[in-house]
């Protein structure tokens, strides 16, 4: 299908000129572009529109897990008849293989992996491969090492009805692509059988599952289903079922890459011998050694990333196979906030470095651990397509490296820059603490930036304990709490919400009416010009938005963003006086279309919808209850009392 947007609105004020020259750059060839847009002119919707009149397929590349999340959310309602997938880091916690000489003490590697963000990840990669209409939205983890994408196309299991083929046969190739047959425990990657049925869950569903029968070595029938309750959805007349893993391979492959690994296990025990590291020699043989024996029964072993080289057929050095290689040719590529952005991706390459020298030097890892890394900056300027970038602030890669920088300075709703006003720093939690008060009276929200993560914490304390709704977030609260945070401001849960540097670019929260700044004057990262400009704009959305910073003195960079403010805001006063415009707040609706959130929210169910929920519930309670998960069950049976005093409502109601 070719991309098409849905939507009411149409591109307004300056919109269309960005959108024009943007897509015109494109047909020139320019691989370069930036779009330098104000928080609030709708950037996102301009790129929705490059989309659809380029119709290519698309990665957009985020700095941060709940960006990508939101602009996928947001995607996914502007082309709801295209695939829009999201590809982040699927680990919710992750702490990486190391080895400290100076104390001699090895940290193995620890991680908890969110099966529900692995089961997107399998999506993504599934979509690119068979159709055309596709968005990725990804944080900057698509730049790390993923399998070979024509190895894991070329493993997967195309099922067609009336092909002749033995059960038996399909469940050998699902072993081999990383499947697991399990009879009691039917969940993602797995699979299971029963007389001439035989059922699997592909990695890339949390719902809907498979079900293949036969009729003696015959398919008779292929059919989705619901995998709690067994209700089948439809019937189909070919399935695909891909790998379970990106790292899965061939068995002539596995075999191959083994006797290569053995023959390096013996070079680099020689190489430590004869530098008389004998300690070190006896580690690296006896380490491999056993991943060989895991990935020869079992087809892989922990840390198996780690001899990706051998079964990608890489050489050493070579740059490894990333998410953008899923990509077809000629897709291009949107890197949003830009200006945080690019500098993440230049920076991953040396700290991975960095971290495998020590592991490698001291015998834990051969050498091809290298060669499992991010991409270095020049790879990934080479893999990615046609390029925009977009920021209200782009930074300095970007405007040296551009054929053209397109403006949309003027926002569509009306909306101005927000009014910022400069105080000083003494009483500034008392300062604070009765401006969001009055915020509150308005039923709107406050966002307030500390410095540092304990400070963010102790605030928020303070805070509650003077009678307001608060809460804090930052880098220590996994992706899907803060996607739930950034929502509970939004509903009115709480009030205040305190960050450092997760509440400045492009969140999206209308109802935020204030933005107080503590230590505004403290010079730095946190403070600079960029960083203050896109803090303020998270008060752009509303239109009583204002923002106060406490400082003794004013900075440089203080009196730079207010004056690009104040110069925006005459822009936008002016452009609404020639088209008689009144700025409104804008309306943004809540939800979380990813589907990620494992809490269920029967409020957010439509009355249509309650009879499918409660048969859901109820398996779930049951599958709980079998489990002796009693606590859970409970949960799930209040779930379904409420949504059945629901439904017996709107009957008496006439609904």
């Amino acid at each position: 299908m070719d991309f098409k947007i849905v939507s009411k609105h149409k591109p307004a004020g300056d919109q269309p000129q960005a959108i024009e020259k943007l897509v015109e750059g494109i047909k020139k060839g320019y691989k370069n572009q930036v779009l330098l847009g104000v928080t609030g002119s709708g950037k996102t919707f301009t790129m929705a529109n490059i989309i659809e009149k380029i119709n290519k397929p698309t990665l957009v590349i985020a700095p941060n897990k709940i960006l990508a999340a939101q602009l996928c959310n947001e995607f996914k309602e502007i082309f709801p008849n295209n695939r829009v997938e999201f590809f982040v880091s699927y680990y919710d916690y992750y702490q990486p293989e190391s080895y400290i000489a100076s104390t001699d003490t090895y940290i193995e590697k620890d991680m908890s992996v969110n099966d529900d963000i692995d089961k997107l990840r399998a999506s993504a990669t599934n979509s690119l491969l068979s159709r055309k209409d596709v968005i990725v939205v990804a944080s900057v983890s698509c730049i790390y090492g993923l399998g070979d994408p024509t190895e894991y196309n070329n493993l997967m299991i195309g099922l067609r009805k009336g092909d002749n083929i033995k059960k038996e046969d399909i469940m050998k190739k699902l072993i081999a692509i990383h499947y697991e047959r399990n009879e009691t425990d039917f969940k993602r990657s797995t699979f299971r059988t029963k007389g001439d049925r035989l059922d699997i869950f592909p990695s890339s569903q949390s719902e809907i599952a498979l079900r293949v029968e036969f009729w003696g070595d015959e398919i008779d029938g292929i059919y989705e289903f619901k995998a709690v309750s067994g209700n089948v959805i439809r019937s189909l007349d070919f399935a695909v079922v891909y790998p379970a893993s990106h790292y899965a391979v061939s068995q002539d492959k596995m075999i191959s890459a083994l006797n290569q690994i053995e023959q390096d296990r013996l070079s680099q025990t020689e190489f430590f011998k004869q530098q008389g590291k004998f300690i070190e020699a006896e580690r690296i043989s006896q380490r491999v050694s056993y991943d060989i024996e895991m990935m020869r029964e079992i087809g892989y072993c922990s840390g198996v990333e780690n001899y990706s080289r051998y079964f990608d057929g890489r050489k050493p050095g070579e740059a490894p196979f990333t998410l953008i290689d899923y990509f077809p040719n000629g897709f291009i590529t949107l890197i949003d906030e830009s200006h945080i952005t690019i500098p993440q991706i230049r920076a991953m390459y040396n700290g991975d470095k960095a971290r495998k020298t020590n592991l490698v030097d001291y015998g834990f890892r051969l050498p091809a651990a290298f060669d499992n890394r991010p991409l270095k900056f020049d790879e990934f300027k080479q893999k990615i397509g046609q390029t925009i970038f977009i920021s209200a602030t782009p930074g300095v890669y970007e405007q040296e490296n551009n054929e053209q920088i397109v403006e949309q300075i003027i926002r569509p709703t009306g909306l101005l820059d927000p009014l910022v006003e400069v105080r000083q720093i003494e009483g500034q939690v008392d300062e604070l603490i009765k401006e969001a008060k009055i915020v509150i009276s308005h039923k709107q929200r406050v966002l307030v930036t500390t410095l540092t993560k304990k400070m963010a914490e102790s605030l928020t304390n303070y805070l509650q304990s003077n009678g307001i709704k608060a809460k804090y977030m930052h880098s220590d609260i996994d992706t899907l709490e803060r996607i739930e945070i950034i929502n509970g401001l939004r509903l009115g849960e709480f009030d205040v919400l305190v960050g450092i540097n997760l509440l400045r670019e492009g969140l999206d929260m209308p109802e935020v009416e204030l933005v107080c700044i503590l230590d505004a004057d403290k010079e730095g990262f946190l403070r600079s010009v960029g960083s203050l400009i896109q803090t303020i704009g998270r008060a752009a959305r509303n239109k009583d938005g204002r923002v106060i910073m406490f400082a003794d003195t004013i900075t440089k960079s203080m009196k730079d963003a207010i004056d690009i403010t104040n110069k925006r805001r005459k822009l936008q006063e002016e452009f609404n006086k020639e088209h008689n415009i009144t700025p409104k707040t804008i309306i943004k609706e809540i939800k979380n279309g990813l589907e990620i959130s494992k809490k269920i929210d029967t409020q957010t169910i439509k009355d249509s919808e309650i009879p499918q929920e409660i048969e859901k519930l109820t398996s779930l309670m049951k599958i709980a209850s079998n489990n002796l998960d009693f606590e859970r069950a409970i949960s799930l049976r209040d779930k379904i009392t409420e949504l059945k005093k629901r439904m017996q409502k709107g009957a008496k109601n006439g609904r």
